[in-house]
């Protein structure tokens, strides 16, 4: 096609290559969240619309014909986290900490033996929130799935696709930073 039939205005190719960010969960299952992790996704949004969005959308205003490309990612790449973010806070449901360290449920830290000289920590945390070099693991993810519910000297056995882990719970526990 000709470029003389492209309307220039249109769109930027500059953006076009990005797209919507998917949702890490099925439609109708809720975003649960830690009261830390939901204020952490609070304070995120606000900081993308009110200081993020408006610093882009200021350089975008200044810059010349040929710098804007740099300022329109960024814009774009800030509108798709303020719409990602927007979408999982709709479906979004606090769960706090329970009044029983009986058995292992969201927000709750498990100590395990993994048959290694050490003890691993796993807390189990909602989808945006989990950080494996920290041990916190989303509450979909099949370490958690086989950890929620046991009780102090359970065994846990996790499928994984390089073979079954088996990990002992040798301690609950509530997360010590939020």
């Amino acid at each position: 096609m000709s470029r003389a039939f492209v309307d220039e205005d249109s769109g930027s190719d500059e953006t076009d290559d990005m797209h919507e960010i998917p949702l890490p969960l099925a439609p109708g299952v809720k975003n649960y969240m830690t009261p830390g992790g939901a204020l952490r996704m609070m304070e995120e949004l606000r900081t993308l619309i009110d200081v993020e969005r408006p610093r882009a959308a200021a350089a975008l205003a200044a810059a010349d014909a040929q710098a804007k490309a740099s300022p329109l990612r960024e814009i774009s790449r800030i509108d798709r986290r303020i719409s990602y973010l927007s979408r999982m806070k709709a479906f979004m449901e606090v769960v706090q900490p329970p009044s029983s360290l009986e058995r292992m449920v969201f927000g709750l830290v498990a100590r395990v033996d993994e048959g290694s000289d050490q003890e691993v920590y796993y807390r189990i945390v909602g989808v945006d929130e989990s950080d494996p070099e920290r041990g916190w693991v989303s509450w979909a993810s099949p370490v958690a799935k086989a950890l929620i519910g046991k009780s102090v000297g359970d065994l846990a056995v996790v499928k994984l696709p390089l073979g079954e882990r088996r990990m002992k719970i040798i301690g609950i526990e509530y997360a010590k930073e939020e």
